[in-house]
């Protein structure tokens, strides 16, 4: 009989026995393999967490107690156990389970989650919530060896070694972020969990007590002897010298032994880190061999581990391109990733030129500042980065860059909506924090080819900061591969009633809604703007053949574009002109296909022609 339509809750873990959660852990791997097969998603880590999942709903009770998910895309063993069993056919798609924990589907889920190095710090605000409010419940972080790479971890340690607050922090060790881990807290975490001293040690001490009559009772409460052996063969840890109490490194696919290090923090009642190591991918030979592959993946064929989507070339593949063509011209032009080489294109370069890529880890705070020093003393440095992640850099690259004009090139991939991994990931805020620093270019690419022109330009041709924003995916229908650096805005069709203003792949549905536009009689000029730092606004003026009506339709948040700037340079020259605009709106928009999450803003070819011609019958 299977075990896991039964569990929906903590009290439901509580009645199974040791081998019923073994078995329940093979039955967790089989559902999530099958599932995700079919939905895509976060896979190869949320199989390396299934025997750490299970233990830890064992041992706290999340729908009291406070489990603090740093990223979160390895917490869907966690939505299986509490109650999300039904809904898992919908993760990931729009009006279904997100990929990430949210508080608003479960009570379970005790924090939002997206990204890296922060659970720590949230935990922390909730362990002193709960003394100051002198309430009773658990509170633990578990946050990757990939998250731990981010100075934002360390923060979080300190203070909450410095605190006291009863807490835990489980540190999973799989070697993995994404990529590769890099850095001197990896190389800490390996010596400590390549002990094999120690390891051996601990699995005979296990093995002895096992062996004997009662000797698991006294394997179970003897943490203290253990912990006497590893500070007798293990060097003290940065985690110890920070001040909390260290215990592992723990198996991570041992069930019974995580159970049972999980009950001792948590009764140590003291800022605990238990480090336990685990395999991502475990279980699913595909995703162990390559768990790069598997950590997001859309939909592919359970039996042979094949993706199921065509192969299309996209941004991303051709920016990686462009870089190692660029780079064998160019010995100065240097690459830097934060923990993501292969999700921003990157891979060929670093295999070329493994000098001149440096991955700093989930750190994009470093990457910018170590960016101003490469560029300040002669080099090109290229940082590739998320839009979303960029937002963490905004400081930096205000003092650190912009401060002294160097020429430091911003790769930012993924800028406007990603789809399905929602409101922690959508890129919809960086046209505006860009725009305000002085001396920020900022090109907005409509095609590969643009991409790759606009790139080169950037590199070779300018000095000073510059960004080059591109979305998720590959070009449309009405892409113009022929950019001038001397041009500030294309024209890309001629009409009387209106002007259509817009920049990158937006062109695409702006330009279908032009054309039904002019079947409907209403005849739109569409303009594109290539750079969006500066508002070409005579230009604009020149362009638009009655100087009255503009619309503007980016993919931004509300008061994040354009709009507003661009109406202000026309209005200053022009004060009768009128200008509206279309955009993503005020909220956070959830998760869900890119088609549909268009259509929700507005922002498909149907809305763009039914406010078009609202504004057109307003003219009248």
């Amino acid at each position: 009989m299977k075990i896991l339509p039964g569990i929906h809750c903590h009290e439901d873990l509580l009645r199974l026995t040791d081998d019923e959660k073994i078995q329940l852990c093979a039955e967790i791997r089989e559902f999530l393999i099958s599932s995700v097969s079919q939905t895509g998603g976060h896979l190869a880590g949320n199989l390396g967490v299934v025997e750490l999942s299970v233990a830890l709903e064992t041992v706290y009770d999340t729908a009291k107690d406070r489990l603090v998910f740093d990223v979160g895309h390895q917490s869907y063993v966690h939505k299986l156990l509490t109650g999300r069993q039904e809904a898992f056919h919908t993760l990931r798609q729009f009006g279904g389970l997100s990929g990430f924990p949210k508080p608003s589907e479960s009570e379970t889920d005790a924090f939002v989650a997206g990204h890296a190095s922060s659970s720590v710090s949230i935990a922390l605000g909730m362990a002193r919530a709960r003394t100051l409010l002198h309430q009773d419940y658990q509170v633990v972080a578990l946050i990757g060896d990939g998250a731990a790479t981010g100075g934002m971890a360390y923060e979080g340690l300190n203070d909450a070694a410095e605190s006291k607050e009863p807490m835990v922090v489980v540190l999973n060790d799989n070697e993995m972020s994404i990529g590769k881990n890099v850095g001197g807290v990896s190389r800490h975490l390996s010596k400590l969990r390549s002990s094999e001293r120690y390891l051996g040690v601990k699995r005979w001490y296990r093995r002895t007590l096992y062996s004997i009559p009662g000797g698991k009772q006294v394997y179970l409460f003897s943490s203290r002897a253990k912990n006497r052996i590893k500070h007798f063969l293990l060097q003290t840890t940065i985690f110890e010298n920070m001040g909390f109490k260290y215990l592992g490194p723990v198996d991570g696919h041992d069930l019974p032994d995580l159970i049972s290090v999980l009950r001792a923090a948590r009764d140590l009642q003291e800022p605990t880190l238990v480090h336990v190591v685990t395999r991502k991918g475990c279980g699913y030979s595909f995703a162990e061999d390559d768990p790069a592959k598997f950590h997001g993946i859309g939909k592919f064929d359970a039996a042979t581990g094949k993706k199921l989507a065509q192969k299309v070339r996209t941004f991303s593949d051709s920016f990686g391109d462009t870089m190692v063509s660029l780079g064998e011209k160019n010995p100065k032009l240097c690459a830097i990733t934060a923990a993501m080489p292969g999700g921003t294109g990157l891979l060929r370069f670093m295999k070329q030129f493994p000098e001149r890529l440096f991955d700093v880890g989930i750190a994009e705070e470093h990457a910018v500042s170590m960016a101003g020093g490469l560029a300040k003393q002669g080099m090109v440095p290229v940082v590739a980065i998320y839009s979303t992640f960029l937002q963490r850099a905004f400081d930096q690259i205000i003092q650190d860059v912009a401060m002294l004009q160097l020429h430091v090139v911003f790769a930012i991939d993924r800028a406007g909506l990603v789809g399905d991994d929602g409101p922690t990931h959508h890129g919809v805020f960086d046209v505006g924090y860009l725009r305000q620093i002085p001396g920020m270019k900022i090109l907005a690419p409509a095609s590969l080819r643009e991409q790759e022109q606009m790139l080169t330009w950037a590199i070779e041709d300018y000095y000073g900061p510059v960004a080059v924003r591109y979305p998720r995916g590959t070009e449309g229908a009405y892409s113009d591969s022929l950019w001038d650096a001397e041009k500030s805005v294309v024209l890309h069709r001629s009409g009387d009633d209106m002007t259509l203003i817009t920049y990158g792949t937006m062109i695409n549905p702006v330009m279908e809604a032009a054309e039904r536009l002019a079947q409907a009689g209403i005849r739109c000029t569409v303009l594109r703007l290539l750079e969006l730092s500066h508002i070409p606004a005579d230009e604009i003026l020149r362009l638009m053949p009655d100087r009255k009506t503009a619309v503007v339709i980016e993919e931004t948040a509300a008061n994040s574009g354009i709009k507003a700037a661009l109406a202000w340079e026309l209005r200053a020259r022009c004060p009768e002109c009128r200008v509206d605009g279309i955009d993503l709106g005020t909220g956070f928009v959830p998760h869900g296909d890119q088609k549909k999450l268009y259509s929700l803003c507005g922002l498909d070819v149907d809305s763009i022609v039914n406010d078009v011609t609202g504004v057109a019958a307003n003219e009248k």
